[in-house]
């Protein structure tokens, strides 16, 4: 589940952000003001961060510079200043987004998992992808799990990352075989079954979803 942090200390926007955001499940960090903003940005991992500006004790522009000295995650302005200045002062600080008030919700939401997507594309393109809880390093052929190192045999690091490549699509045992084991296999086709079962045993149940009859399934990210 994607973690979302929101800054912003108007309460009746923030509750509203909070309602839509978890029900279009995300998880949702909320802070009031920008000294609370910064304190919640470094106690924990966050996919996005959504950031007034007209914030009290430190403004957003000063939230996103600290932010930036420490991290590259996705941040999108939400405000009232709408002026051209404003706007590029926002993207001078590398924010990735900027969304005027009042604001369409549905709008918002699309506009955070385009930024989501660009995200993960960019990840990929360096050796990583990034999935919940779960962190592969390409380049070192590692899984991460919360930041722990799981312990994993070639053919399941690349079972799970066929899967994550085409997280949302119903992948058939032949499918991955063609992929994993490559087109010269000519074997049971149930040793994928296999080496899903120790990959669960692994990584807990919850990622790998079985689609009698066909394959199997990793479902796509909010």
């Amino acid at each position: 589940m994607k973690h979302i942090l929101v800054v912003e200390d108007e309460m009746d926007i923030q509750e509203l952000l909070e309602n839509f955001l978890i029900d279009a499940g995300y998880q949702v960090t909320l802070a009031s003001d920008g000294v609370e903003g910064i304190a919640a940005f470094r106690s924990g991992e966050f996919d996005l961060i959504l950031l007034d500006i007209m914030l009290p004790k430190i403004d957003g522009y000063g939230v996103c510079e600290v932010i930036r000295q420490e991290s590259e995650v996705p941040i999108m302005m939400l405000t009232a200043l709408d002026s051209e200045t404003d706007q590029l002062k926002g993207f001078d600080l590398r924010i990735d987004d900027y969304v005027t008030k009042p604001f369409s919700m549905a709008i918002l939401l699309r506009k955070i998992e385009a930024v989501l997507r660009r995200t993960q594309k960019q990840e990929e393109k360096e050796g990583k992808i990034q999935y919940r809880e779960l962190t592969l390093n390409i380049d070192s052929r590692q899984i991460y799990q919360n930041g722990q190192l799981i312990e994993t045999t070639f053919r399941e690091f690349e079972l799970l990352r066929e899967l994550l490549q085409n997280s949302g699509r119903v992948m058939t045992r032949q499918m991955l075989l063609d992929q994993v084991w490559d087109y010269n296999y000519y074997g049971d086709e149930r040793i994928v079954d296999t080496h899903i079962k120790n990959l669960r045993k692994k990584l807990g149940a919850g990622y790998i979803e079985t689609v009698r009859g066909v394959g199997y399934r990793v479902d796509k990210e909010n």
